[in-house]
């Protein structure tokens, strides 16, 4: 990632930013704001096309800063950086996306796995790369959780390896969660109603609840209709990134980690946000009351 990206961007007044660490529900995101931007079950073209990750060099900024000028539609676009490192417009909409620690290692951990080797080898070699190399994932879960928990990729993270600290870019983003234009959504909430959060999320963004196609909305962004239809929705699909596309949406469940992590390792991660995050913000990770 290269945050200095931004500083070429111009925003939109419509303009929707998604953020999330990673493996938190951006992609999730990415379908809701297609179906309610464009109201319609599925985008016209690959979220590829529509909704790029700004922050990445994946492509030159100039391409695209080109690409998302050349939209006509309503803009939504994702980063995963932390809120301190990236210009905040006070005419975009931000949207945040949260999920527990242990549930986001254990996306990560099938992310990683799915990624083509060649893929690995583009990302590490990158024109202009800033920051370190992405390995190729080891076959231990557990160990690498434990390097999860404590090693940076960066010098002013300690945890996060081999991307980045969950728990310091969900810190800066809720510094900000007094401002208007930043709305808070968990994962686990997506999960048990996503009618009310849907309603929630248009509701933030300025749209309209149309009833008579709301229900063909909803169908078309549970999770499996998303697995289903993930050459459309999954990004990178149409560039050959993973091995299979529709594993880039594995379960769509949390606690995943019961059976793989143990508890001391469990007790280590709650012992890290406990020490790292302020007491409310651990609690709504965690989704506890």
């Amino acid at each position: 990632m290269d945050t200095t990206r931004w500083e070429r961007f111009v925003p939109r007044d419509d303009d929707i930013v998604i953020t999330t660490s990673y493996k938190a529900g951006t992609t999730w995101l990415q379908g809701i704001c297609a179906a309610l931007v464009f109201q319609a079950p599925q985008p016209p073209v690959a979220q590829d096309d529509l909704s790029p990750w700004l922050d990445a060099n994946f492509a030159p900024i100039d391409e695209v800063l080109a690409q998302l000028e050349s939209l006509t539609n309503r803009r939504y676009i994702k980063t995963h950086s932390p809120a301190d490192s990236i210009p905040h417009y006070e005419n975009v909409k931000y949207i945040f996306v949260g999920r527990d620690g242990p549930d986001v290692f254990m996306s990560m951990w099938n992310h990683w796995h799915n990624m083509q080797p060649e893929f690995v080898d583009m990302l590490n070699n990158a024109p202009d790369r800033v920051g370190p190399t992405l390995p190729l994932p080891p076959d231990d879960a557990g160990k690498a959780f434990d390097e999860w928990l404590a090693r940076g990729s960066f010098a002013w993270e300690s945890d996060g390896y081999p991307f980045w600290s969950h728990l310091t870019h969900a810190k800066t983003w809720w510094a900000c969660r007094t401002l208007e234009n930043i709305l808070f959504v968990h994962f686990a909430d997506l999960l048990v109603d996503l009618d009310g959060e849907m309603r929630k999320i248009s509701s933030f963004l300025d749209i309209p609840v149309n009833e008579e196609i709301w229900p063909e909305l909803i169908d078309a962004v549970s999770f499996a209709n998303m697995k289903a239809n993930a050459t459309m929705m999954a990004p990178g699909a149409s560039k050959g990134a993973w091995k299979d596309n529709s594993n880039f949406f594995h379960k769509g469940t949390n606690r995943r980690w019961e059976g793989v992590l143990d508890h001391n390792q469990i007790a280590r991660y709650r012992a890290l946000a406990k020490a790292q995050l302020e007491s409310d913000l651990e609690a709504w990770l965690e989704h506890r009351e």
